[in-house]
C-alpha cells in the first residue's frame, strides 16, 4: 500500500535536544528516557551509561519542552538487599506516570535472574521509594495507565518469547503490588511487516474522547541481524483497554536522520514519553540510535484520525 507523502509527526529542527555533552559526567550516550509535567516544568528522567557501562537516571529540567537542563547528580537509588539484587546489571527505558499527586516509573531491571519490571515513586523527584518489582521474569516496556480502569490500576507491558520475539500485554491490580487478569492486548505482525519481531508499550497512554491514544514501538529485521525501530499509534477501548479499537497501519515516525540511524544502536526510533499541551499538541520524546534524546510533535487529531485511516 502506497501512503501519502504528509508526515504527521514532525521532528524538532534542533534535534538531538540532549547529548553525552550535556551529562555531569563522561558517558556513552544518553538513552530513552521518561518525561512528565512536574511543578510546571518538563521534567525529564534520563538514562545514562557511564564509560564503565553503570547505569544511572538523572532529571533534567525544562521550561518549554526543548532546552533541558541536566541536573549536576543522578537521582538516589533505595538501597535495599533486593532492589541491588535485581538491578545489579543495569535499569533503564524509565516510564513516568502521575496518579493522585504521586509520580510513578516504572523501569527494566536486568541482572543475573533476567530483566524484570521494577517501580519506584516520588512525589517531588527528590526522594524515591521503592514499590518492588511488579513482574516476574523476562518482562519488560512497563507503562502505567494514568488513572484506575473498573476500580483497578493497569500495566502495559512486553513479556519476552524465544528469540526475543514480544507481544504486547496489559495486566491490573487492586494496589500496585498483586497483578493478574493478564490479556495479549495486541500481536507482532507476520514475517516482512515493519512490527514483525517484536512490539512493546512506549508513552504513557493519553486519554482521549476516541480512546486511549497509545504510540507503541515495533521492530522487524534486516539482514538477519539489523534490528530497526519504529514507532506507531494505536487506540485502546478507555474500559477495556485490552481492546484494540484502531490502529495507524504504517509507522508514524521511523529512523532517517543521523542521529536515528547511527549510533550505540543503529536505527532506533524509541519512546518513553509524550506530553499532551493544552493547544492540542503532543510532544514525543524518544531516543535516537540508542545515543542520544530527540523531541518530535504531533496534533492529537491527527494522531487519533492516523488510527483510523493511514
Amino acid at each position: 500500500m502506497l501512503y501519502p507523502k504528509k508526515e504527521i509527526v514532525k521532528r524538532y529542527a534542533k534535534n538531538p535536544i540532549l547529548t553525552a555533552d550535556d551529562m555531569p559526567f563522561t558517558c556513552s550516550g544518553i538513552y530513552n528516557s521518561g518525561v512528565v509535567k512536574f511543578d510546571g516544568k518538563y521534567l525529564m528522567l534520563c538514562r545514562v551509561e557511564s564509560i564503565d557501562i553503570s547505569n544511572y537516571f538523572i532529571p533534567a529540567i525544562s521550561e518549554d519542552g526543548y532546552h533541558f537542563k541536566v541536573s549536576k547528580k543522578p537521582i538516589s537509588l533505595p538501597r535495599d538487599e533486593e532492589f541491588k539484587k535485581y538491578t545489579e546489571e543495569m535499569i533503564y527505558d524509565p516510564r513516568i506516570t502521575e496518579i493522585d499527586g504521586v509520580y510513578y516509573i516504572c523501569f527494566a531491571a536486568h541482572s543475573s535472574y533476567g530483566v524484570r519490571i521494577g517501580m519506584l515513586k516520588t512525589k517531588d523527584f527528590e526522594k524515591f521509594n521503592s514499590c518492588g518489582f511488579i513482574s516476574e521474569p523476562d518482562n519488560r516496556n512497563g507503562v502505567l495507565f494514568p488513572e484506575k480502569i473498573s476500580g483497578l490500576y493497569a500495566r502495559l507491558d512486553r513479556p519476552i518469547l524465544p528469540d526475543d520475539r514480544g507481544d504486547i500485554w496489559i495486566s491490573y491490580s487492586p494496589d500496585l503490588v498483586f497483578w493478574g487478569r493478564s490479556k495479549c492486548v495486541f500481536k507482532r505482525g507476520l514475517h516482512g511487516h515493519w512490527y514483525w519481531k517484536k512490539i512493546g508499550a512506549g508513552a504513557v497512554p493519553i486519554k482521549t474522547n476516541k480512546g486511549w491514544l497509545e504510540i507503541w514501538h515495533g521492530v522487524h529485521v534486516m539482514a538477519g541481524y539489523q534490528y530497526v525501530y519504529h514507532l506507531g499509534a494505536m487506540l485502546l477501548d478507555l474500559n477495556d483497554p485490552s481492546k484494540v479499537i484502531a490502529r495507524a497501519k504504517a509507522p508514524i515516525l521511523s529512523p532517517r536522520e543521523p542521529y536515528e540511524r547511527v549510533g550505540l544502536t543503529s536505527n532506533v526510533v524509541f519512546t518513553s514519553g509524550a506530553i499532551l499541551e493544552e493547544n492540542g499538541e503532543v510532544k514525543i520524546y524518544y531516543g535516537g540510535a540508542d545515543t542520544v534524546q530527540c523531541v518530535a510533535t504531533a496534533r492529537l487529531e491527527d494522531l487519533v484520525e492516523a488510527c483510523f485511516n493511514r
